[in-house]
């Protein structure tokens, strides 16, 4: 696995909504078709397994579960699964939770429901947040780990996609506060890379689309199918209101 050495710095991916949420951009809207691409989906997963299942669990799905985006049982043990486990265990870590809670202050949170739990009013879903997080990562070197976030301001974790993305900085301007000409307000103007990673910028879009998906998906894996049957529940009542309804006629037009 990747980036062992991100765990001596991970704190919190994600604190509370309220904290992601206060201070940060507007959140982008994630690609939602993505939850329904296998392709995407396995693409996510590889990514989950080498760049987050360092620190961050998804303890709430097994990986055989992965059989449902089109993999097998050899696929997943050769591929995904790196702690000589069986693919009926769960997505745990070696980390331990009090051991996270003593370096790091938290342990870093398990991510299996984290794009399902991370909305909020007016900014998106938390597959909005989750997708703009990882895209708006930049170097800030008043930053312990060196790195900060526009979604996640003065966040502990730094950027573990950042050979993927490549470095960037934050430009910010010195204008005139819209409500008090008096004052001036520094706002953001945008991103300037410093080093190019081993992605293109949209290339790493795509794969951040992909990983967000994973992470939708494993929240509720067979959303899918609960779709799917609502459908034809929903069709099964519109026929069953229509022959109630002229057995109903049919009961009554004798009776006056």
């Amino acid at each position: 696995m990747k980036k062992l050495i991100l765990c001596l710095f991970a704190s919190l991916l994600l604190a509370t909504g309220a904290q992601a949420a206060g201070g940060g951009v507007a959140w982008d809207k994630f690609p939602a078709d993505r939850v329904t691409d296998v392709a995407a989906l396995q693409r996510g997963a590889k990514l989950f397994a080498n760049y987050c299942l360092n620190c961050h669990a998804a303890g709430y799905l097994r990986y055989n579960r992965l059989q449902d985006i089109g993999l097998t049982d050899e696929q997943i043990k050769s591929n995904l699964l790196f702690t000589g486990g069986k693919v009926g265990d769960t997505m745990k870590i070696a980390l331990d939770a009090k051991d996270g809670k003593e370096w790091f202050g938290a342990a870093p949170p398990d991510l299996t429901l984290i794009a399902r739990s991370r909305s909020a009013p007016g900014q998106g879903s938390g597959a909005d947040y989750v997708y703009t997080y990882l895209r708006t990562y930049y170097r800030d070197d008043t930053k312990a780990t060196g790195w900060d976030n526009l979604a996640f301001p003065s966040v502990a974790m730094p950027h573990a996609l950042w050979e993927l993305q490549g470095q960037q900085r934050a430009v910010y301007a010195e204008e005139k506060d819209p409500h008090d000409a008096s004052k001036t307000v520094h706002v953001f103007k945008g991103f300037e890379p410093i080093t190019q990673g081993t992605l293109t910028p949209s290339e790493y879009n795509e794969a951040v689309a992909d990983l967000v998906a994973f992470l939708q998906w494993a929240g509720e894996p067979n959303q899918g199918g609960r779709v799917r049957l609502g459908v034809w529940v929903l069709i099964f009542l519109a026929v069953f209101t229509v022959i109630a309804w002229r057995l109903n006629a049919a009961y009554w037009k004798d009776v006056k």
